[in-house]
């Protein structure tokens, strides 16, 4: 059906047939003029057909009798800028006054593996989004996603937004602003990091969100304790888990923090499919991005860089120190085991940096990182 009406939008016209030609003189070649299509149109075209195809969710789930629905996630900022995130889909109504629904308001609806996809964004809907008396109104996304900055003047601590999208019940997030003299952050990769996954890489997005639940994931081993020792020690420092691991797990992912007494924290996560100039996201450039972002979000701030030696970590955080030194206070990766390595495809060579002016810390657990950054006085003994 969607093919179909591109065809007919003239999306995918080719030039008329040429009339017979004399067979003395033979025809020039001009097929690829004709029918071939170039990078660009050829992008645009997928463009056109990934909107209609969406299109099509859309009317079948209003005929399936799905419903708006806006899902705020966790955000944070400083006493003058806030960064907002959140998310617009249709999905299926939770029964009135149940968990269900007392979670959708917050971002923890109970879609479990595969039912989480089932919701489908709400290209470019309008959302109102309410911090104390500020009032602003943005445009989501083609995802349906929510990821804007709000100016708006606020004391230390946690506050919270409403976001509101059309024909849809308020959301609620927590907000964490950030004192102006805090010199310390906490940033900390998920998959092998704080979660055990001990799966392919090829298939970990898949098993991850399509089939397993929260309840079944494992945590590392004392990671938990060390992430909550960082935090009563550093109790106004921002908490930042940064994944590459789609939007549409952020609910399970949330609980699965909660579940084992991980300290509150954002979820920035990314969006699978196209983007404006790319085929695929990047998930190395989204890591990249977003500790550029917070470099320049709070200058004076410098951060404990937390991931694993799995495949890309390592040269991520080299790569972020080597341009900013004075930011990062040190960066501690989690050793996998010879099993989790094969799983992983193999571990990042980047463990020479005798040069770096950042120290680096290695350990298999988070009891050995929690005694390698006492001894760096990032953490008592």
């Amino acid at each position: 059906m969607a093919v179909a009406a591109l065809w007919q939008s003239g999306a995918m016209d080719t030039a008329p047939q040429n009339p017979a030609h004399d067979t003395a003189h033979p025809p020039r070649d001009n097929t690829k003029g004709r029918v071939a299509l170039s990078g660009s149109q050829f992008f645009r075209l997928a463009h056109r057909l990934s909107d209609a195809v969406n299109d099509v969710r859309i009317q079948l789930a209003k005929r399936w009798k799905f419903v708006p629905q806006t899902i705020a996630y966790q955000g944070y900022g400083s006493t003058t800028r806030v960064r907002v995130l959140g998310r617009v889909l249709l999905t299926q109504k939770p029964l009135p006054g149940s968990k269900a629904e007392h979670e959708a308001k917050n971002g923890n609806q109970n879609i479990r593996g595969w039912r989480a996809f089932t919701g489908v964004p709400l290209q470019y809907s309008d959302v109102e989004i309410t911090i104390g008396d500020v009032v602003t109104h943005v445009t989501a996304d083609r995802g349906g996603l929510i990821d804007t900055e709000v100016d708006v003047q606020l004391s230390p601590g946690w506050h919270t937004a409403v976001l509101r999208a059309e024909g849809t019940e308020p959301a609620e997030a927590l907000i964490q602003v950030i004192a102006p003299g805090v010199e310390f952050g906490i940033v900390s990769d998920i998959d092998d990091t704080v979660m055990v996954t001990a799966l392919p890489r090829p298939f970990l997005a898949l098993w991850n969100t399509f089939v397993l639940s929260e309840r079944a994931r494992m945590a590392t081993p004392g990671m938990a304790v060390l992430l909550d020792r960082l935090t009563i020690e550093h109790p106004e420092a921002p908490v930042i888990y940064l994944s590459t691991g789609p939007w549409n797990a952020a609910p399970t992912l949330a609980r699965f923090l909660t579940r084992n007494m991980y300290p509150k924290g954002a979820l920035l996560l990314t969006d699978w499919g196209l983007t404006q100039d790319r085929w695929f996201r990047s998930g190395q450039d989204h890591k990249h991005r977003n500790l550029e972002r917070l470099a320049q979000e709070f200058p004076d701030m410098r951060w404990l860089l937390i991931g694993d030696n799995g495949q890309h970590d390592e040269a991520i955080y080299s790569a972020f120190a080597a341009e900013n030194p004075d930011k990062v206070a040190a960066i501690a990766i989690r050793q996998l085991s010879v099993s989790e390595s094969v799983f992983a495809g193999g571990h990042s060579e980047d463990g020479d940096h005798t040069t770096s002016r950042v120290p680096w810390i290695y350990s298999p657990d988070g009891a050995g990182i929690a005694r390698q950054l006492a001894m760096l006085d990032l953490l008592r003994g």
